[in-house]
C-alpha cells in the first residue's frame, strides 16, 4: 500500500489508489453489495464520497514536500533608536543571513524583504515570524516589535512587479534609509 490515507476514495475500478485495494488495504463488503476486490459495481450503485483532511495535497506530478519560493516582508516598529544603531544591526543581520534582499529603516521602524524557502505558506510565515526575535541579541537589534507581515508566492510577486505594483525593480540591495 503507497501513499493511501484513512478516507481516501476508491477509483472508478473499484480499486485504492496507486494499486492498493482501500482504505488501509482492506477488501470486503460495501454498501450496495459490490465488493472491493475489483470486481465491477452492480449496475445503478452509488460510490460513497469520502471528505479530504484539513491540510490532505493531491499527490500527482508535484511531491508533497517540494519546497517553494515565497517573498516575504516583514515591518518591525517600537521606540525610537539612533539611526547608526539601526543600520549597523540591519547590516549584521543582513551578513548573517544573506537572504535578506533588502531592509530600509528609520528611527522607530524598519521593513525587510527576502526570499524563502518553505514547504507552504504556514512554514514561511512561521520562519519570518521568528526572524526579529531570534536575531535580536546576536545582530543588536532594537526591541521592536513585529507589526506586518506579507508572505506571497513567487508567481504573486511577478504578477505585481508586471502590474506595476510592489516594490520597484530598480530598488537597491542592501539596508537603506527610508
Amino acid at each position: 500500500m503507497s501513499g493511501v490515507r484513512p478516507g481516501t476514495a476508491a477509483s472508478r475500478d473499484g480499486t485504492g489508489s496507486r494499486g492498493a485495494t482501500g482504505s488501509r488495504g482492506v477488501t470486503g463488503a460495501r454498501p450496495g453489495g459490490g465488493a472491493r476486490n475489483g470486481s465491477p459495481r452492480a449496475a445503478g450503485e452509488e460510490r460513497a464520497l469520502t471528505s479530504v483532511a484539513a491540510g490532505d495535497r493531491f499527490r500527482g506530478d508535484e511531491p508533497e514536500h517540494t519546497p517553494r519560493l515565497w517573498h516575504v516582508t516583514l515591518s518591525v516598529s517600537g521606540a525610537r533608536s539612533p539611526l547608526t544603531e539601526v543600520r549597523r544591526a540591519l547590516e549584521q543581520l543582513a551578513h548573517d543571513h544573506p537572504f535578506l534582499l533588502t531592509s530600509r529603516y528609520a528611527e522607530d521602524h524598519a521593513e525587510i524583504r527576502y526570499w524563502e524557502e518553505a514547504r507552504d505558506l504556514h512554514d514561511a510565515a512561521a520562519v519570518a515570524l521568528r526572524l526579529w526575535g531570534e536575531h535580536r541579541q546576536t545582530a543588536g537589534l532594537p526591541p521592536w516589535e513585529i507589526v506586518g507581515l506579507e508572505v506571497i508566492d513567487r508567481a504573486t510577486y511577478h504578477q505585481r512587479i508586471a502590474a506595476g505594483y510592489g516594490p520597484a525593480p530598480a530598488t537597491p540591495v542592501g539596508v537603506h534609509p527610508f
